[in-house]
């Protein structure tokens, strides 16, 4: 049967074909004010990832901002946290280079940034070089005297550096400007209680046990304090088995002494892990720990 084309096909067929016509595409270019704001957005973005922990895609957008914006130190220095945050995986050397350029790239475009030097003071303590860290902490302190986290990491430099009665001011400093800031009210029951001021650092573990709804760390911390003062409660205990239940970690001197610990705080700690009622607790803890040292 013969097959009929429609009328438009078969017009296209039978007609003589049309020349070519060179086709050019056309691609937008964004303006230099529209690149700034959309570098200023993938920083934003980059700093909120940062907040909730997606380090790896806040640090490819850091990179993408830095690109973008090459001489806005805000986005560099986003990056430096990035990288930073990085540094505690398996190339830590690597991100800790990387780190240190983009601060000292931020720092070259806006000297008296208090970021950077906090940034800079953190990269140092996490390096294990609390001395540097305290000097570059004290200078943006200078220029941004009211920043309760640049407080606590000065106070836990001064811990390293065994400077107790400096470092239980900088935390105190630290609290009182962050409402609810369990970790500056739990070191600074880590400093009371290696002063030998065990009732005030019970005191405060108890505030950090109550703002932080239960974390491993300043339960544990209690726990051994009361235990040194005599309370074998099963109160007591129990707090020592519910923190080594939620962060087996801690049933490690070594870890506990990576978390600034004193000597008298875990020499308190391993005896109570001696209790018999707390030792199947310590023995599972144990078969989950996962922490190395370096």
């Amino acid at each position: 049967m013969r097959r009929w084309l429609p009328a438009l096909c078969a017009a296209a067929l039978l007609s003589p074909a049309l020349p070519a016509r060179a086709l050019v595409p056309y691609v937008y270019v964004p303006t230099s004010e529209e690149l700034n704001d959309a570098g200023v957005n993938i920083a934003g973005a980059a700093a909120g990832l940062l907040r909730i922990g997606q380090i790896a895609e806040a640090r490819r957008l850091g990179r993408l901002a830095v690109q973008l914006l090459p001489d806005d130190p805000r986005a560099w220095l986003v990056l430096a946290e990035a990288e930073l945050r990085s540094s505690d995986g398996n190339n830590r050397s690597e991100q800790t280079a990387k780190a240190e350029a983009a601060l000292a790239r931020a720092k070259e475009l806006d000297p008296k940034n208090a970021g950077v030097w906090f940034a800079e003071g953190s990269l140092n303590l996490r390096n294990d070089r609390p001395a540097a860290a305290e000097q570059l902490l004290k200078e943006g302190l200078r220029l941004d005297p009211k920043n309760p986290g640049a407080y606590f990491d000065l106070g836990n430099a001064q811990i390293k550096q065994g400077n107790l009665g400096a470092a239980l001011k900088s935390f105190e400093k630290a609290s009182g400007l962050r409402q609810n800031f369990w970790e500056a009210v739990n070191n600074q029951g880590i400093v009371l209680f290696e002063e030998d001021r065990r009732d005030d650092a019970i005191d405060r573990w108890r505030q950090a046990v109550e703002m932080s709804d239960g974390e491993a760390e300043p339960m544990l911390a209690l726990a051994a304090a009361l235990y040194a003062n005599g309370d074998d409660s099963a109160d007591t205990l129990g707090l020592a088995v519910q923190a080594l239940i939620k962060q087996p970690d801690y049933v490690l001197a070594a870890f506990q002494e990576d978390q600034l610990w004193g000597t008298k705080l875990v020499a308190a700690t391993q005896e109570l892990f001696e209790n018999e009622q707390v030792k199947g607790a310590v023995q599972r803890a144990k078969g989950l720990a996962t922490f190395q040292s370096n």
